[in-house]
């Protein structure tokens, strides 16, 4: 897919190689003491490579996403893409949340085309990249219905075009899947890999769901409870394209997840 919102004069080749160095974030409780949620935190992703991030509740999984993205500011430490600053490069940058933002007055056609509009993409050119959007996240004969008449599965399908019609280089996640139920849930990463495998941009993946995690990543990173630290770094060495049944089969795939609950479970135990 090529993008019309990104200007050649002004951004690098696209790559999306993420690096976070010496990150240290602190929030105010509801008591008004300091949180430290990161602390000297490290890790270089790069450009392509599909990443899950696991552990336990408050150890700043979503909180890594929102600094590379701009939404939080870190008290220390860096954060950049290709080398640049995550406020120069905002507009490389896709967001997915747990729960769709799908304007409610907005059928499928017109919340897909938000995200050509935030590209910039003329509005002659919209409607065959929406047509092409919807035939492929297979939402034919849905474009006019609106959010409410949708199941959860396909109002994240149409939350999925609307990323992809935006295009950016780097598709931050945040549990997107997580309020589904277990069905929707793997036919939903189906979706995903098939869309990654197709166009190959650079995944920040935040999940609670370990088998989640190791049958979509290349790469899972596991982090100690707060403030959040690097406790495991795995590769997952699985054949690509991956079937979610057969996998659940597979002795391997099985090692992955026991090893990275073995690991979580140890991090509650004893300090990271």
């Amino acid at each position: 897919m090529t993008s019309n919102h990104k200007d050649p004069a002004n951004v690098p080749p696209v790559s999306g190689s993420i690096e976070f160095k010496g990150l240290r974030v602190r929030f105010a409780s509801a008591k008004g003491d300091d949180v430290l949620v990161m602390d000297d935190f490290n890790l270089a992703i790069p450009s392509g490579q599909f990443v899950s991030i696991v552990g336990p509740s408050g150890c700043g999984k979503s909180t890594l996403l929102r600094v590379l993205s701009g939404l939080v500011e870190a008290d220390a430490g860096t954060a950049h893409i290709d080398g640049l600053t995550a406020e120069s490069t905002s507009e490389r940058i896709g967001f997915m949340f747990q729960r769709d933002t799908l304007l409610p007055w907005a059928n499928v056609y017109d919340n897909i085309e938000i995200g050509l509009e935030l590209a910039h993409v003329p509005a002659s050119a919209r409607a065959a990249r929406i047509a092409e959007l919807i035939s492929f996240l297979k939402l034919t004969g849905f474009e006019k219905h609106m959010p409410h008449q949708l199941s959860g599965g396909m109002r994240q399908r149409v939350s999925l075009g609307r990323l992809l019609a935006y295009d950016p280089d780097i598709f931050l996640m945040d549990e997107p899947f997580g309020a589904l139920d277990s069905q929707t849930k793997a036919v939903m990463g189906r979706e995903l890999l098939r869309i990654w495998e197709q166009h190959k941009r650079t995944v920040l993946f935040v999940t609670h769901d370990i088998e989640e995690a190791v049958t979509l990543s290349d790469r899972i990173i596991v982090l100690s409870p707060r403030p959040g630290r690097i406790r495991l770094d795995i590769q997952i060495d699985l054949e690509r394209p991956r079937d979610t049944q057969r996998l659940r089969k597979n002795n391997v795939y099985i090692d992955y997840v026991d090893q990275i609950w073995r690991e979580i479970d140890a991090g509650h135990i004893a300090p990271a």
